[in-house]
This record gives C-alpha cells, structure tokens and sequence, in this order.
C-alpha cells in the first residue's frame, strides 16, 4: 500500500482483498504489516466494539518487540499519543469531550468569515497569473492558514506552526518538524493561559476536563492534524469534479453534491482508525492476531458492493468516511463548511477555471492512509489581485469600524525576520 501502483489504483487493492473475505493482510510500509478490513459490515463491527478492539497502538507488537523501527514511514501517524485518537475508556471520554464541546462552540457564520478573507488572500496571490496549481496554492495552505486563526496563533507562532505542519505532511525532516511544532504548541498553550481569546485553543483551556499543558498540546496537535491532511484532499478532490468534463459545472453539480461524490469515492483519509485486538479474532475469514493493527479502509468499506444502492443515490448517511462508533470525526459539520466555502470563493473569483491536464493524467501521491492530489494545474483569464483590498474597503466601511491608515503609512514595523504565511496574512488583513 506504500508504492505508486496502490496510488494510481488503490480500489483493485481492496476488490482482491474483498474477493476472499472482508479483511486481509497487507503491507503499509517495508517492514509494518497490518490487517485492512474493506467490507462494510465488518468496518463497523470493529468501530463499534470497544471491548474487542483497543485503539491504544503502545499494545503494538510488532513494535514493542523492536520489529518496527523508529524511523518507519508509517509511526508519526500510528504512533501513540495521549489524545482522544489513541485513548480508550474513561481517558477518552475525557479528551473526546473537551474537544467536541470546543469544536461545537464554532458556529457556521464564524467558520464562512473566517475562511473567506483567507482564500481572498490565497487567491490574489495567483489570480494575475492566469494559472495555478489549485492543491498546493489554495487547498493546502487555507486550512493551514484556517486552523492558526481558529486556535487563535499570534503571527510568530503561527508562522511556526504552518511550516511545521507542511513539513511534516510532506516528510521532510519530520522528526525535527515534530520537535518545532510542540514547541509552538507549548508557547500557544501559554499565551493563552494568560491571556485567553475567543478560539478553540482557549476554550479547551477553561474546559471543565481540566486539561494540562501536556494534554492540551496533544489535542491540539491532533485537531490540527487530522484537520489539515483531509480538508486540502477533499477541496482538491471535489474541484476535480467540478471542472472535468464528466459533469462538473457543465452539468450543473452543486459543490454540495461534488463533496458528497467526493467522500464516497475518494475518502480522503482512505485507511486509518487503527484498532489492536485484545484477542485473536476471525474477521469474516481472515485471522487477526492480539495486538497487531487493524485498520479500517473507510475507502474500501464505501466500496463494498453491498452499498451499491446507496452509492448510486449519493446516501450521507451510509459512508464511512467520517468514521463511526465512538471515535467517529467530531468536526464533521465544520469540515464540510469550510470546503463548501473555500470551494464557493474560488469558483466566484475564477469563473472560467479549467484543467491544465485531462483529468486522466492528474497523479496520487503515494501513501497507505490517504487519497491525495500531488497537484491540480488549472488555467483561468487573469484576473486583478484585488479581493483583499475590497474586503478591507468594505470592513472599513461598516458601521463602527475604525477608519484605515492612510496609504503611505506602513501597516506594521517588523523586526528583520522572514515572514511566513501566516504572519503575511495577518499584516494585510487585521483579523
């Protein structure tokens, strides 16, 4: 599952797996073997049966025995961490609720104003080129970008914290990217411990869970990484849709219907939610051994033929690709608002976007977990970066609003340092 033929065509993987029972062996990585479970049915017998199936990956054997060594692709995503990912029980109810009663204090309005001045920014950056590569200049940065503003990172951190993350997503010295990002988690926790604002990482603090530094910072770290990863593939995926000649706009799709389509048949985080029995088991005919991984193929699962009927009518409710049983995603509704929205802005913005490439030469990146774009080139009728400007004009405009600096006095003093994207955003639009 690690190689470039499962990127290209990850579904005969399940379909040969599928034809013999509804789990089986593969390998995510050299040397990390594990069980992928593709049938429905048994996907959500194993998500919904704590008692059988532990989520705590410290039961791993194979690691625990030296077998996987600490430098496998695949530990900075299985490895455990003290959140509600990887906890059981009582600690996960827990961690679980601080997190869901944080994410429910997001509403729809404050999500859509949060997201639009960002993908104004992102799309005055390309918009007078006339071209882009719409996954790595607009859906990988504006949930990077999103997150900083919604956990409330001053520029500094939040600088910091955006590199970090693309480091670590994109593998390259991810061990040291690991390291900066728990250190500007740590900092961020600490700000905001003295001074507390109206965002998620502020919310979680005053949380009558009681959370400490240490707990805090792995809640966080997870929030924005299992954010992160899955919204730039489901925008990049559901634009592809929406301007490939299949349908897409010709046709009329709502950006709504191309997020369904999108879950459905290209689950963006495709295989994860590893599980580790506490005993053997016989999943349908295949043999999983105590504490060795389980993973769910949400993909695969939304594949079984069993669902067809429910996969011809786009049902919300039938797919797994939020998940389900007690550990299932708790940003689901927010997810999709700000897909929805960055969506929506771009499409206003850039009516005329097409596809540099016919959509048949467009690439996966390769990787066991997720459905992932390497790039979508896209070509469009220049048009003037101007969006920002006008956002600041209407702001302020408003009724109260305090009046802009005049135009030759500089927007802020910074000291001599290179200014990430965040801290970019941040002295351009006063949010």
């Amino acid at each position: 599952m690690h190689d470039a033929a499962f990127a290209a065509d990850p579904q005969q993987v399940y379909d040969r797996l599928r034809a013999h029972a509804p789990a089986g062996p593969v390998e995510l990585a050299p040397g990390a073997d594990a069980t992928l479970v593709v049938g429905h049915e048994m996907a959500l017998r194993v998500l919904q049966n704590t008692e059988l199936f532990a989520r705590d990956s410290r039961r791993w054997k194979a690691l625990n025995e030296g077998r996987i060594g600490m430098d496998n692709p695949v530990l900075p995503m299985m490895a455990y961490r003290p959140n509600c990912l990887f906890t059981d029980g009582a600690v996960h109810l827990r961690l679980r609720k601080a997190v869901v009663d944080s994410l429910a204090r997001l509403s729809t309005t404050r999500i859509r104003r949060d997201v639009e001045p960002i993908a104004d920014y992102l799309i005055d950056r390309f918009s007078e080129r006339g071209r882009a590569d719409l996954l790595n200049d607009y859906a990988k940065l504006l949930p990077l970008l999103l997150f900083n503003r919604l956990f409330g990172c001053p520029a500094d951190i939040g600088d910091t914290i955006t590199t970090s993350l693309s480091a670590i997503f994109d593998a390259k010295d991810a061990l040291r990217a690991n390291e900066d990002l728990t250190h500007a988690l740590m900092e961020l926790i600490a700000l905001k411990r003295r001074r507390p604002g109206d965002d998620v990482t502020s919310w979680l603090i005053q949380h009558p869970a009681g959370l400490t530094d240490e707990e805090l910072k792995d809640q966080l770290a997870l929030l924005m990484g299992a954010g992160i990863e899955p919204e730039r593939n489901l925008i990049g995926s559901a634009l592809v849709l929406l301007l490939s000649g299949a349908g897409g706009r010709q046709s009329g799709m709502l950006i709504e219907e191309a997020l369904d389509h999108v879950l459905w048949n290209q689950t963006p985080i495709a295989n994860y939610a590893t599980h580790y029995p506490v005993q053997d088991v016989d999943l349908g005919g295949h043999v999983a051994e105590a504490d060795t991984p389980v993973m769910i193929s949400f993909a695969g699962a939304n594949s079984d033929p069993a669902l067809a009927e429910a996969r011809r009518a786009h049902s919300k409710g039938a797919h797994l690709a939020w998940g389900a049983g007690p550990h299932a995603c708790p940003a689901k509704d927010p997810a999709q608002v700000i897909a929805t929205t960055a969506i929506e802005r771009l499409l206003n913005a850039l009516p005329d976007l097409t596809l540099a490439v016919p959509e048949k030469d467009l690439q996966w990146r390769p990787g066991p977990f997720h459905r992932a774009l390497v790039a979508l080139p896209v070509t469009f009728s220049p048009t003037p970066a101007t969006r920002m400007a006008a956002a600041l004009q209407d702001r302020a405009a408003a009724p109260g609003a305090q009046q802009p600096l005049p135009a030759s006095a500089p927007v802020r003093q910074e000291p001599a340092r290179k200014k990430g994207f965040w801290s970019g955003f941040l002295d351009i639009f006063r949010v």
